[in-house]
């Protein structure tokens, strides 16, 4: 079964930093870029970033940019998320996903999403 799993969500004052881990499981994904989303209460799901499946490319949503960084290791079928200067509107459920293209990943299209984790900012 293929599964990309997702930790390292929790509690955290504003200004703090998170690192957020997805696993891979069931399948490589070496080839494929892989990106972050994240989903708030009454809102819908929004792109967080990407990186593609050298590592060697990343984007990401301006209300990140310059705050998280995403990094993989392909060895281990490890994508992570580092969240810096977290704010109270980064408040979400985080969800990892993977899809054969930066673009795919980037408009949503994605093949594979995890089951999400919380992350909470509080002031």
């Amino acid at each position: 079964q293929v599964q990309l799993v997702e930790s390292g969500g929790g509690l955290v004052q504003a200004g703090g930093s998170l690192r957020l881990s997805c696993a891979a499981a069931g399948r490589s994904f070496r080839f494929d870029a892989m990106g972050w989303f994240r989903q708030a209460p009454g809102k819908e799901r929004e792109f967080v970033g990407v990186i593609s499946s050298s590592g060697r490319s990343t984007y990401f949503a301006d209300s990140v940019k310059g705050r998280f960084t995403i990094s993989r290791d392909n060895a281990k079928g490890a994508v992570y998320l580092q969240m810096n200067s977290l704010k109270r509107e980064d408040t979400a459920v985080y969800y990892c996903a993977a899809a054969g293209t930066l673009e795919l990943v980037r408009e949503g299209r994605n093949s594979w999403w995890g089951q999400g984790t919380q992350v909470t900012v509080s002031s």
